[in-house]
């Protein structure tokens, strides 16, 4: 515990919920940015700096840095931290805390990219065959979790735009959801014939059996009646993807991940793409195609006889 919080301390405070006032930064992107910044004010404090403006320099971010480079963090997460503090001294210098933006030449180191998993097609039909075989059911949660995999992969959802759709943004005539993404933005995403069969027995014949008063928009609901979680999709996803071959990351964004490489191997445009999953920018889609072409150059190596 810290008896008196430093003056970086207390500026990262005032720094996220101007985040969240101005921006509409999502609690989980405000735990995040906190994180983050916790550990350059730890070492900053650790230094006796977080209360000395002229010992907050250019020098102490690279010394923080190295710090967590040589605790092996991941390039992404360390890719991630070094935004968000970037992020910080460009607030600390609009708001008049520094004279300059001490942030503005830091870098994280060059790691090694890494693309996503994505699973093949026959993987993906065999998790959604095996979600079809137990709905067989009419079990309540078997119908809810065939909702949940089919939108994610039809859509191309991220987990927190999964569960937080109500029933009202689900549009059966036109087969497309209301979607609110990233920055309180929205967006309007298609769904197909398959998808709409599970959402429609969901509806019919299992969300009746979980729904509870205080949960009566939500579409996908847990066994008491509330909002599902986004650890329990998380859990849902692992499980089904623990038998799959494949390394790398087994949560939710893997199917959206997967969604978006089997658009662009169908001959989707990039521009559509970035539009279904709501990118800001085009070049954050981008890395599908690096994806969709090291795949292709894997058959070709298995199958060109001259390859």
């Amino acid at each position: 515990m810290h008896e008196r919080a430093s003056a970086m301390r207390e500026a990262v405070t005032l720094h996220l919920r101007a985040l969240e006032l101005e921006r509409g930064a999502s609690a989980h992107t405000l735990r995040a940015y906190a994180g983050d910044l916790d550990t350059v004010v730890d070492f900053a404090e650790a230094r006796g700096a977080a209360d000395d403006p002229d010992a907050w320099d250019l020098e102490l971010l690279r010394d923080w840095v190295w710090q967590q480079n040589e605790q092996g963090l991941a390039a992404s997460t360390l890719a991630r931290r070094t935004s968000s503090v970037r992020g910080f001294t460009a607030w600390l210098a609009r708001t008049g805390r520094t004279p300059a933006d001490i942030g503005v030449r830091l870098r994280a180191p060059r790691g090694e990219r890494r693309l996503p998993r994505v699973l093949t097609r026959s993987q993906i039909d065999e998790v959604l065959d095996d979600l079809d075989a137990r709905a067989v059911s009419d079990a309540p949660s078997a119908l809810r979790d065939r909702v949940a995999i089919e939108l994610l992969y039809a859509s191309a959802l991220r987990v927190s735009e999964l569960v937080g759709l109500d029933v009202n943004d689900v549009d059966d005539q036109r087969r497309v959801v209301r979607v609110l993404g990233k920055g309180s933005k929205e967006r309007i995403v298609p769904f197909g014939l398959p998808a709409q069969r599970a959402v429609r027995a969901y509806l019919e014949r299992g969300r009746p059996a979980l729904v509870a008063a205080e949960s009566a928009s939500a579409l996908l609901l847990g066994p008491r009646g509330r909002r599902l979680s986004t650890r329990a999709v998380y859990g849902l996803v692992a499980g089904l993807l623990a038998e799959l071959p494949g390394t790398g990351p087994s949560g939710p964004h893997t199917l959206r991940h997967t969604a978006a490489t089997h658009l662009l191997d169908g001959g989707a445009d990039l521009r559509a793409v970035q539009e279904i999953l709501g990118h800001a920018s085009l070049g954050t889609t981008q890395i599908y195609t690096h994806v969709s072409a090291e795949r292709l150059a894997s058959v070709y190596r298995t199958a060109h006889p001259r390859a």
